[in-house]
């Protein structure tokens, strides 16, 4: 057979990919982080029903996002080396017992069991829906990391409109209303755990002949330390403007809640619509450039903000998000790569670093914020971007670009459907 005619009849990274798998998992993504976002956006009715402080209000993110942080590179280590497929509609369990606990509090205590049992379903659905969502990649990681993580982007968006016109009208307890759109995710994740177990094995041990990444230990530890320090730049900031956006618009502009939390949606949007981005792109240009733009990128806009008119600030926070959320699928990716067959331990690190460092992150601006004001918090926050510079140290690897971009020979295998009994080629 002719060359010509093998790369004719060679699938394309993309076309070999199951995006029914992936449409799947990205749903149940949206479906858990919409459980999430309801907690961060119900602050200012939980502030007004226990007459919270920002400390307080940030005790809370640290609980819920320090409990997945501490777990997620725990239950991904564990799962690297036994695959626990049915663990997704466990975890998605979890995260609806923390939901119902919310929707019914009473006291301070039982908000912060709330979000300890939200971190916990959040540590056990991440891990192992990541390294689904490379299964089903067909070898364009980035591309599935983004459908992934576009959901969870879509999910984390939607909480402030639910909040602003279903919940604050009808009060704290119709959360538990959301407790359905949990069952449903069950359900689906059912679905995914029996595609998972029945061609996941397959395709992981054809995963695990393919690297040829050629890195020391050293520059291997040098690249990681870098890639967490950006996502501590990444996600401080996203902590400033998730947990306190709305505090800030209320307070500096004056601008009603019900505006607010529109407003924070459309930051959310935005950076839903950047996580899109930045997994393909990243397999075609290759992941480093991409984190460049993305997080250094943002650096002016981030310093201009605390500045700006309302609707000035509305328009760059959206451009904040647009382009600072590009980075994480870049991020995650590139880890990935450099410690080939540690899926889950590298995807739980990550997706807990950003947990964590995002309730750290929103624990110190609260206490700064009590001290001092949100304005100020902002100002700080501006210069955080400025640590992009450290991309400059990342290996730019040939094997990264190479073997991301399209026109790659490196063979791919077709990836079943879900639903499909058929092995993978």
């Amino acid at each position: 057979m002719s060359e010509a005619l093998q790369q004719t009849d060679q699938p394309t990274k993309e076309n070999s990919a199951s995006y029914s798998v992936l449409g799947t998992a990205g749903l149940c993504h949206m479906l858990n982080d919409t459980l999430q976002s309801l907690f961060v956006a119900s602050y200012p009715i939980f502030k007004g029903n226990f007459h919270l402080s920002f400390s307080q209000i940030g005790a809370l993110t640290l609980v819920f996002q320090i409990t997945a942080s501490l777990l997620q590179p725990l239950v991904g280590l564990y799962t690297d080396r036994k695959p626990k497929p049915y663990s997704l509609p466990f975890g998605m369990a979890i995260s609806m017992s923390g939901l119902l606990v919310l929707a019914f509090a009473q006291h301070y205590s039982m908000l912060l069991l709330g979000g300890a049992l939200l971190g916990v379903g959040s540590s056990i659905f991440h891990p192992e829906s990541s390294r689904l969502a490379r299964l089903a990649s067909g070898g364009a990681h980035g591309m599935a990391q983004s459908i992934f993580q576009v959901g969870g982007n879509l999910g984390s968006s939607i909480g402030p409109l639910l909040i602003a016109f279903f919940v604050l009208p009808r009060g704290q307890h119709s959360l538990a209303w959301f407790s359905l759109a949990a069952l449903f995710g069950i359900t689906l994740l059912t679905g995914l755990g029996h595609w998972y177990k029945q061609h996941g094995h397959a395709i992981q041990k054809k995963h695990a002949k393919k690297s040829t990444l050629q890195l020391s230990r050293k520059q291997v530890g040098g690249a990681l330390t870098v890639l967490i320090l950006l996502t501590l730049s990444k996600y401080f900031y996203l902590a400033s403007i998730t947990s306190y956006y709305v505090f800030y618009l209320m307070q500096h502009f004056h601008t009603a809640q019900r505006n607010a939390q529109l407003y924070l949606f459309f930051f959310l949007a935005a950076v839903a619509a950047g996580t899109i981005i930045g997994g393909p792109v990243g397999d075609r240009i290759g992941r480093r450039k991409v984190i460049w733009v993305s997080i250094l990128g943002v650096l002016p806009l981030t310093l201009l903000l605390p500045y700006a008119s309302l609707p000035v600030t509305i328009a760059l926070s959206i451009l904040i998000g647009l382009i600072l959320a590009s980075a994480f699928s870049a991020i995650l990716v590139y880890a990935q790569e450099l410690l080939p067959g540690r899926v889950g331990m590298v995807s739980g690190l990550f997706f807990g670093l950003a947990f964590g460092l995002g309730g750290l992150g929103a624990a110190i601006l609260g206490t700064l914020a009590d001290h001092t004001s949100i304005d100020f918090v902002y100002k700080v926050c501006s210069f955080l971007p400025a640590l992009g510079l450290l991309t400059g140290f990342l290996p730019d690897t040939r094997s990264f670009d190479t073997d991301s971009q399209a026109g790659s020979n490196t063979p791919v295998e077709t990836i079943p459907r879900l639903g499909s009994d058929e092995q993978p080629a």
